[in-house]
């Protein structure tokens, strides 16, 4: 409970210093760094310390959505580390404490005994949709951006985001690798998932399949016909809505409301 509490606690108060230094247009600051660092070690420890509890890797739907969670502030904090897109963390440092404190409080299931091929699978999974989540993230800021830019209405958070066009090619690239990690997601499921067309499995293969093709193409559009703005940001949320419906809707459903095994 300490681990949890205090890794919250560094989560909003990386998140807090970026806001502070936003309004105060202190330009690139680095003093958020070190306790967001300290945030995602400790939540990561809180995981490791629970699978070696329970001898094996829980990943029933809190646990699942803590790490996605955890997955997009490790990515947040070295993308920002890097001196781009610190800001980024205004958004994932909460959600990450959010997603940590769900699976401090409703979390710890009974984990079942998964194989080296289907923890692989697991693993290549919430990866995606950790990066994918924050693509989501990231062309939402793109559309407000593009929005302020437009009306002219230039407030201090404009200038903590990098350019338009830095930002647009930032958001490519976070798709780019999770279109990568999706299809290493899909291909290991044909591998290793028996029955992935079984009746509790069919909905998430349909959703996750409509998902990798929208993200496909929307990486085909931006290479063939330039796609940007609002069309790549409209791909982007619809192609991220599928594969939020794939995962959590269907592991929501089957485990919290079912009380079956997902």
């Amino acid at each position: 409970m300490t681990i949890v509490l205090i890794a919250i606690a560094l989560y909003l108060a990386a998140a807090a210093l970026l806001v502070v230094a936003v309004r105060r247009d202190a330009g690139p600051v680095r003093h958020w760094l070190l306790p967001a660092l300290g945030a995602v070690m400790l939540h990561a420890s809180s995981h490791v310390m629970a699978w070696r509890h329970t001898g094996s890797t829980d990943m029933h739907f809190f646990a699942a959505l803590s790490l996605v969670g955890l997955g997009m502030a490790a990515f947040t904090t070295l993308v920002g580390a890097l001196g781009r897109m610190a800001a980024l963390g205004v958004m994932v440092f909460p959600l990450a404490a959010l997603t940590l404190l769900g699976y401090h409080a409703y979390g710890h299931m009974p984990a079942q005994s998964l194989d080296w091929r289907l923890q692989l699978h697991a693993w290549f999974a919430l990866l995606a949709y950790a990066t994918l989540a924050v693509a989501a993230l990231l062309a939402i800021m793109s559309w407000l951006q593009e929005r302020a830019l437009r009306r002219r209405d230039f407030h201090s958070w404009l200038r903590a985001l990098p350019p338009l066009v830095e930002l647009e090619t930032l958001l490519f690239r976070t798709i780019t690798v999770g279109f990568v990690l999706l299809t290493a997601t899909l291909l290991t499921g044909m591998l290793f998932v028996d029955n992935l067309l079984a009746q509790h499995l069919v909905h998430k293969t349909a959703l996750s399949v409509l998902s990798w093709l929208a993200f496909g193409s929307l990486l085909l559009g931006r290479w063939r016909y330039g796609w940007r703005g609002t069309t790549a940001v409209r791909w982007t949320l619809a192609a991220m809505a599928l594969l939020v419906m794939a995962f959590f809707g269907s592991k929501f459903v089957l485990e919290l409301v079912l009380q079956r095994p997902s």
